[in-house]
C-alpha cells in the first residue's frame, strides 16, 4: 500500500477516534458541570470587562457589580488613555503590544521547529545514549526559570545582545525546549513502526519520512504546544522585565505595569489595558480550539 494511502487511513482512525471520545463526553451531567466552570471562570473576566467601561471614581470606589447604578457613567475613554499612555508616549501600550507580536511569533514557532528535530531523533534514530539524553532533557523542566535569569542575563551582556529581541527570543526558547520536546515525542513514538518501514521501502530517509509522514500526523500535537506557548510569552512578564531593557523591545505585560507608576493605582485604566491585552490571545484560542481539542485526543489513544 502507498505510504500516502497509509497516512491518510491513519488520519480518518484517529478522527474516528476523537470522535467517539466527543460523544462519551457530551452526556448532561458532564454538559452541565461543563456550563458552571465556564460560568464561574468567566465571571472575573467579566467583571474586568465592565470596570474598564466605568469611568472615575467607580473602579477605584466600589466593586463592578455596582455598573448597574449610576456610581459612574459608561465611557470608552478609559481605552483610548491605556492606548496612548493618557499623553504619554512612551507608555502607549499600542508600541508595546506591536512589541508583543515581534517577540511571540519567533518564540512560539523556533522552538517547534527544534523539538520536531529533536523529538524525531530521540524516537525513530538509534544513536549511543539516547534514552539518557532523552531523560536528561526531560528533567530540564524541573529547573526553575527563576534560577537562570541572572546567569542568562549576564551571558547576553557579554555576547552585547542586551537592547535587542534576541535575549527574550532565546530564553522562551530554551524555556519551552524540554516540555515541547517531551511532548511532541510522545505522540511520534505513537505513530505505528509499520508505516516508517514503509516509507523506507519506499526509499525515503529520514527526512523523507519526518516530512512526508510524521509531519501531517503532527498537526494537532502542533497546533497544541503552540497555542500553550503562545499564550505563555504573551502573558509572560518576568522574562520580559528582565530581559526587555528598552521601550523598543518591551511586550505589553511591562507595559501594563507601567501604567501603574504612572497613574498610582490606575483602577480605571488598568482594566481597559488588561482588556486591550486579552483580545488577541482570545481570538488566537477561538479561532484554534479545534486543533487543540484533536491535539489532546490525539495523545489519549493508540492504534
Amino acid at each position: 500500500m502507498p505510504i500516502e494511502e497509509q497516512v491518510g487511513g491513519r488520519r480518518l482512525r484517529r478522527q474516528q477516534r476523537a470522535n467517539d471520545a466527543k460523544t462519551r463526553l457530551s452526556s448532561p451531567w458532564a454538559s452541565l458541570i461543563a456550563v458552571v466552570i465556564a460560568i464561574l471562570w468567566t465571571i472575573p473576566t467579566f467583571g474586568l470587562l465592565v470596570n474598564s467601561l466605568r469611568g472615575a471614581p467607580g473602579p477605584s470606589s466600589s466593586g463592578w457589580w455596582h455598573f448597574f447604578s449610576a456610581e459612574s457613567p459608561f465611557t470608552f475613554s478609559n481605552y483610548s488613555a491605556a492606548w496612548t499612555g493618557n499623553g504619554v508616549p512612551a507608555n502607549a501600550l499600542g508600541g508595546f503590544l506591536l512589541n508583543t507580536f515581534v517577540i511571540v511569533i519567533p518564540a512560539t514557532v523556533i522552538p517547534i521547529a527544534l523539538a520536531l528535530g529533536a523529538a524525531y531523533a530521540f524516537a525513530w534514530i538509534p544513536f549511543r545514549g539516547r534514552n539518557v539524553l532523552f531523560v536528561m532533557v526531560f528533567a530540564l523542566q524541573i529547573v526553575p526559570i527563576q534560577v537562570a535569569l541572572i546567569p542568562l542575563l549576564k551571558l547576553y551582556n557579554g555576547w552585547g545582545l542586551t537592547g535587542s529581541f534576541w535575549p527574550i527570543w532565546l530564553s522562551h526558547t530554551m524555556f519551552a525546549l524540554p516540555l515541547a520536546t517531551f511532548l511532541l515525542h510522545n505522540f511520534i513514538k505513537e505513530i505505528p513502526g509499520s508505516l516508517v518501514e514503509a516509507a523506507r521501502i519506499d526509499g525515503a530517509g529520514h527526512v523523507g519520512i519526518f516530512f512526508r509522514v510524521m509531519l501531517p500526523l503532527l498537526v494537532p500535537a502542533i497546533a497544541s504546544f503552540a497555542i500553550f506557548q503562545f499564550l505563555w510569552v504573551w502573558n509572560d512578564l518576568l522574562v520580559a522585565l528582565t530581559f526587555a531593557s528598552g521601550a523598543n523591545t518591551k511586550p505589553i505585560t511591562p507595559g501594563i505595569q507601567g501604567l501603574t507608576t504612572q497613574f498610582a493605582s490606575a483602577a480605571d485604566i488598568l482594566p481597559a489595558g488588561a482588556m486591550i491585552a486579552l483580545i488577541v490571545p482570545l481570538i488566537v484560542f477561538l479561532s484554534l480550539q479545534r486543533f487543540f481539542v484533536r491535539g489532546l485526543l490525539a495523545g489519549s489513544v493508540k492504534g
